[in-house]
């Protein structure tokens, strides 16, 4: 590590920590949506978007921290494109238990479970990973992990895409058409979730190297 002569301000690193934890929170919210029942779905989307609020909250933190700050952890752009990149991560997951519950989606494919399962195990690492950006140690293995993921779930998004083009209930019919456009909108958010935190996990690669 480099030798700074210079103090840094360490607050940014909780901050991190706490928007993160608001990350695994919604990724679980959005794995009961997915398995509850339709009835039950709206005041789950409701507690999805609290979630997410929450998370703006920590994200506008971090970037009144940064215009405050003269001397930050590491480069100031890393600092925003990071704690961006992990608010997006909230946003297309609350985006798509948002589309669950307003397209009035009954029955979702097996392949969404999937796809939600990832965004946890997802979550769940970043959240472990985001204090150690206070020593850069045992962060290697966090993106390693978390770029295996997405490629798993790149495979799993386009074999559920290929599916819903392909299945004849879909095609059936102008309302069955309806219903595949609603469920592409679904696993197109869960999909650019995912795409999210590999952006995390990149963007902490970048940090790593930097301060190496």
């Amino acid at each position: 590590m480099r030798l700074r002569l210079t103090p840094r301000d360490v607050t940014f690193f909780d901050l991190f920590a706490t928007l993160a934890a608001h990350l695994v929170t919604g990724a679980d919210l959005l794995a009961q949506i997915v398995g509850a029942e339709p009835a039950d779905r709206s005041v789950l989307a409701d507690r999805l978007r609290d979630a997410e609020h929450d998370a703006d909250d920590a994200t506008h933190s971090i970037m009144k921290r940064l215009n405050q700050t003269f001397v930050t952890p590491f480069d100031r752009d890393d600092i925003y494109v990071l704690s961006s990149a992990l608010d997006d991560c909230m946003d297309f997951m609350e985006a798509a238990g948002a589309m669950i519950v307003l397209y009035a989606v009954e029955d979702l494919p097996e392949g969404v479970n999937d796809q939600v399962a990832t965004l946890q195990r997802a979550a769940e690492l970043t959240a472990d990973a985001m204090p150690r950006l206070r020593t850069m140690e045992g962060l290697e293995e966090y993106w390693i992990e978390i770029n295996r993921l997405e490629n798993e779930g790149d495979r799993a998004y386009r074999g559920l895409t290929a599916a819903l083009f392909s299945h004849p209930v879909y095609q059936e019919s102008p309302a069955g058409v309806v219903e595949m456009l609603k469920l592409k909108g679904v696993v197109d958010s869960l999909e650019d979730a995912a795409d999210s935190f590999e952006r995390v996990a990149n963007t902490v690669e970048t940090i790593f190297l930097k301060e190496s």
